[in-house]
């Protein structure tokens, strides 16, 4: 792997990765019905090739940011370019204010999350055709 170019990027870049990867049940243009229409976009690139993605958008109270749409190609995979993908998220929701970010987070990405100084604030819940979830949430005002 070279090194990471992470970037932000356009919603319709992130759809063919995020449907590969989290949802190869659904067509892109489903999935992509489902989307904010105010989020933020980041990629992470191998040379010209996009490796990791994610969205955050406002989502709840105010000063509520959600993360949704992690993806990271397998080839990618603990090599950096979602911890890339997620502070690059993490830094734009906090320039805009955020006073919580959250996540409805994959059981197995729990150990990712709590790295990034996120933790659990629910129960283990099933999304039909996903699979097993958390949901997860970071205070960057109160975690400096």
């Amino acid at each position: 792997m070279t090194d990471l170019i992470v970037q932000a990027v356009s919603l319709a870049r992130t759809r063919s990765l995020r449907q590969a990867v989290l949802r190869p049940h659904e067509a892109v243009e489903e999935m992509a019905s489902s989307e904010s229409s105010d989020a933020f976009a980041v990629g992470a690139f191998d040379g010209e090739e996009l490796v990791s993605v994610g969205l955050i958008a406002p989502d709840g109270e105010p000063g509520d940011w959600r993360i949704r749409g992690m993806a990271t190609a397998p080839v990618a995979r603990g090599k950096g370019a979602g911890t890339g993908v997620l502070d690059a998220l993490l830094r734009h929701a906090i320039a805009e204010g955020a006073q919580r970010i959250w996540c409805n987070a994959r059981t197995p990405a729990r150990g990712f999350y709590e790295r990034a100084g996120f933790r659990v604030i629910s129960a283990e819940f099933e999304l039909p055709m996903i699979g097993p979830h958390l949901v997860m949430e970071l205070c960057p005002v109160h975690s400096a």
